[in-house]
């Protein structure tokens, strides 16, 4: 009871504690309540909507992450990871593209693979993979856009997810991306967690007093970490659905040939779409002459590329990954349509 009032008083006090991000939306819903209160509500609504559907993820992967610190298991975990992550990039990038996770989703649940010490390239897999494709999105793709497109996009999400793991371990065999993550997410990320305490993990940690209050402090730290991104994250999203037709940018893609696709992923990578809103529309465009290709193109950019996946990478990981993470959106996606122009 001690330890719970301990992290409740410590939640309350980090609440009052703001920092950039926190100012950044207290300013953005301070503006729209001055120049489009509708706006304001709505954004507050949705962004309270979307924290309420992810809150299940988000505790979940608090509380392995926070359990994993308490008991030492992570030293295990970092130890179990090390001298197999080509293999890890394989399953990851396969687990990504067949998982039932959305891109707000799949945030806390990197967030814990990062805190327990996954190397960075089998993450950037997950991380490429997963906002692409899951059970909903390939069925209500095969009854949008047909069954071969349905695959075909299953298959680029797998790509997408092998080129940006290999992609990675190669960068980091090579001495780069040393320390590629934040200071406050902790030492995970390429090569692992650095095992400093060979004792074995004590699982029942709460019989422990300093086990429990680590547990405590990580929950709460982790918790609020997470939650002001996934915050801002869903106020960026509700202000793009509010301000930027998605018809307007799907019609900048329309055309036939290589041209509309390298223009499809680039105005993708940069444009937020929403992956169910999309189909129907480039569904339409397709039906005017939209090549193939271009419309893969567009909706594996617009999907890796959303504002939630996007902002997870930038809220985990140094400047440099991020950029890592869009460059491999923007080669997979062109690669993704320029291969299904090909054979579709």
């Amino acid at each position: 009871m001690t330890q719970l009032a301990l992290g409740l008083r410590r939640l309350r006090g980090a609440a009052f504690s703001l920092d950039r991000v926190a100012l950044a939306i207290l300013a953005i819903l301070g503006l729209l309540a001055l120049l489009a209160p509708q706006q304001a509500a709505q954004s507050t609504i949705f962004m309270g909507d979307a924290l309420l559907n992810v809150a299940p993820w988000l505790l979940l992967s608090v509380a392995i992450a926070a359990a994993a610190a308490a008991t030492g298991a992570d030293h295990l975990i970092s130890r179990a990871f090390q001298g197999r992550e080509a293999m890890m990039v394989v399953t990851a990038a396969a687990f990504g593209a067949f998982s039932p996770f959305c891109s707000c989703g799949v945030i806390p649940i990197i967030a814990a693979l990062l805190a327990m010490g996954t190397p960075l390239a089998p993450v950037m897999a997950f991380w490429l993979a997963s906002p692409l494709m899951d059970p909903a999105m390939f069925a209500l793709t095969a009854g949008t856009l047909g069954l071969d497109f349905a695959i075909a996009k299953t298959a680029a999400a797998l790509g997408m997810g092998l080129l940006g793991g290999f992609g990675t371990l190669a960068l980091t065999r090579a001495g780069w991306l040393a320390e590629p993550l934040r200071p406050e997410v902790g030492n995970g990320g390429c090569g692992g967690a650095r095992v400093r305490n060979p004792k074995p993990p004590v699982w029942r940690f709460w019989t422990e007093a300093p086990r429990r209050e680590k547990f405590v402090t990580s929950s709460v730290n982790t918790l609020l970490f997470l939650g002001k991104w996934l915050a801002f994250a869903f106020l960026l999203e509700s202000l793009m659905v509010a301000y930027v037709p998605a018809q307007a940018v799907a019609g900048l893609v329309g055309g036939e040939g290589v041209q509309p696709i390298l223009l499809a992923t680039l105005v993708g990578v940069p444009a937020y779409f929403n992956g169910y809103a999309a189909l129907p529309l480039v569904s339409g465009l397709m039906g005017q002459g939209m090549a193939p290709g271009a419309a893969m193109a567009f909706l594996v950019a617009g999907g890796v590329s959303s504002i939630p996946a996007a902002v997870a990478v930038w809220a985990l990981a140094k400047p440099g990954v991020f950029g890592l993470y869009l460059g491999f959106a923007l080669a997979g996606s062109l690669a993704a349509g320029l291969l299904y122009q090909l054979v579709a």
